[in-house]
């Protein structure tokens, strides 16, 4: 495909008719030149950021805090339950309460290697 070159009949002013391949290097160009205009954005943090990090650090200690008495309170029925002669299931109870644990200290890392 060559350049063809013909006259606006309203205007009588030259009109140039590039081939797919140009429009699409002129289309480029004047995507760069206007990025170049562009500045490097430095990267900020939302507003209300610090409190949602601050809500995230209460919750952490309250999952942990209640993982903490979980396993004291099935520490505490064990041996109530071992002392009475009765039914053991307490155990599940220590078995559940550490897993969750486990899954709540690592929650942050978890979601960093999923992320990031």
């Amino acid at each position: 495909m060559a350049i063809t070159q013909t006259t606006c009949p309203c205007r009588r002013i030259p009109v140039v008719h590039l081939p797919e391949a140009s429009a699409f290097m002129v289309i480029i160009a004047v995507h760069d030149a206007f990025l170049a205009q562009l500045g490097n954005p430095t990267p900020e943090a939302p507003p209300v950021s610090d409190k949602i990090l601050q809500m995230v650090r209460y919750l952490t200690w309250l999952v942990l805090l209640s993982g903490v008495c979980g396993i004291t309170y099935a520490g505490g029925r064990f041996a109530w339950e071992k002392w009475q002669g009765g039914p053991l299931d307490s155990p599940k109870m220590i078995a559940g309460a550490m897993i969750g644990g486990v899954v709540a200290t690592s929650a942050g890392t978890i979601m960093n290697a999923v992320v990031g």
